[in-house]
């Protein structure tokens, strides 16, 4: 057999000893010890780490870049330490809208997106604001970069009506204009309305789009410190009763942090019936989901990267192994069996959150690989340095002429 790409010498995480990695016509075609020579490109691992390319559950790409023009003030008031400013973050942030244009928004858009291929991320849930302010400049410079990175990096767009549905009356249209344009996932933020009667409307109205155009849905729920939220619940019950279990993610969840532990064992059998994805961010607030527990329930949690310098969070590479560095010490998931279930959440749980099914280092399935300079997930994590090579759809992408400040 000749090989598009013949991967030398890999460690992997699913095999004990050193292999070879096979990739024909896009599919990891065969797995094994010494699988000759005969590949149109050979690639050598030299014992170094092979494993799944990076998933990224949440960003919002349509911001990214954007602090400068926005300053901190939303910053400020979103981390604070109880996150009891949070709307009132969102409705500083807001303001950076009134100078949307697709114009600037895409340039800022690519560059995040090379960043993303360099650093090994092959797909990426990514929320562009639709609503009366952002119009859909946002959606317009997210799709037109869908096609313009499709052969090196998957987005999954999502219209996101960051201001509410009921608050920002028109904005439910322009949700339902993106999807005609082509976005891909039905956003949602109900705990930002003003009233539980108004959240469940809001869940109501994006439903109702996700089902007439057959798509699935993200929503930012219960994003601040207020245990009394009750979003993620609505959320769960909604998706059990629609059918559309599996086609849900809930991002965020930071008021779990705070739920009473009678709730919290109520919600999480929720989420569990409602085979709801959860992605947290925990760089990017002082609050988090439950995210160790929610992983040893069964539940498909993932890690986002959130933001890349905008109104709320000043860093961000679109790195996931940095994000996972993060999470290790805001999570305090620091053992060898902590770093296993970090990278879970930066790749096959990620996948399996976002409903990307052809996922996986297993023969058959599509060969989205990495090869890392590291050894061991524990130096992966450790040194979160760029990936010697990228591979996506069985197709060498790696970035190699980019800067290595990028």
């Amino acid at each position: 057999m000749r090989y598009d790409i013949l991967i030398k010498n890999a460690r992997t995480r699913n095999y004990s000893d050193i292999v070879d990695i096979g990739i024909q016509n896009g599919k990891i075609v065969k797995i094994g010890s010494d699988l000759g020579n005969d590949a149109v490109e050979m690639l050598n691992a030299d014992g170094g780490l092979v494993t799944e390319s990076f998933v990224n559950g949440h960003l919002h790409l349509c911001k990214v870049y954007t602090l400068s023009m926005i300053g901190d003030e939303a910053l400020k008031q979103y981390q604070g330490s109880s996150m009891g400013g949070a709307m009132t973050a969102i409705e500083l942030a807001a303001r950076v809208k009134e100078k949307y244009d697709e114009k600037w928004i895409i340039d800022n858009v690519r560059k995040a997106c090379m960043r993303a291929i360099q650093y090994g991320n092959t797909h990426i849930r990514a929320f562009a604001d639709t609503d009366t302010k952002a119009k859909l400049e946002g959606v317009k410079a997210l799709l037109k970069a869908k096609e313009e990175f499709q052969n090196s990096l998957d987005l999954q767009v999502v219209a996101f009506p960051q201001d509410g549905v009921i608050r920002d009356p028109g904005a439910e249209e322009y949700v339902r204009q993106s999807l005609e344009l082509g976005a891909d996932v039905v956003g949602g933020i109900p705990w930002i309305e003003y009233t539980d009667e108004d959240a469940m409307e809001h869940i109501n109205k994006m439903f109702d789009l996700a089902k007439r155009y057959n798509k699935g849905i993200s929503m930012l729920i219960d994003d601040a410190g207020d245990p009394t939220l009750k979003t993620l619940e609505m959320l769960c019950v909604k998706t059990i009763k629609e059918g559309w279990s599996g086609r849900v993610t809930a991002q965020h969840a930071r008021a779990m942090c705070l739920y009473p532990e009678p709730y919290f064992r109520k919600v999480s059998a929720l989420i569990r019936k409602a085979n709801l994805g959860v992605v947290s961010d925990p760089h990017t607030g002082p609050l988090h989901a439950r995210v160790k527990e929610l992983y040893q329930m069964g539940v498909n949690v993932a890690l986002g990267q959130d933001d890349i310098a905008d109104a709320y969070y000043p860093f961000g590479r679109n790195n996931m192994l940095e994000v996972a560095f993060l999470a290790a010490h805001l999570l305090w998931m620091t053992t060898f069996d902590d770093m296993n279930v970090l990278y879970d959440m930066i790749t096959t749980r990620a996948a399996k959150a976002l409903g990307i099914d052809d996922y996986g280092l297993e023969e058959g399935k599509a060969a989205h690989l990495v090869i890392l300079n590291a050894g061991t997930l524990w130096e992966a994590i450790w040194e979160h340095e760029r990936p010697r090579y990228v591979i996506k759809d069985g197709k060498n992408v790696t970035l190699s002429a980019c800067s290595k400040r990028a």
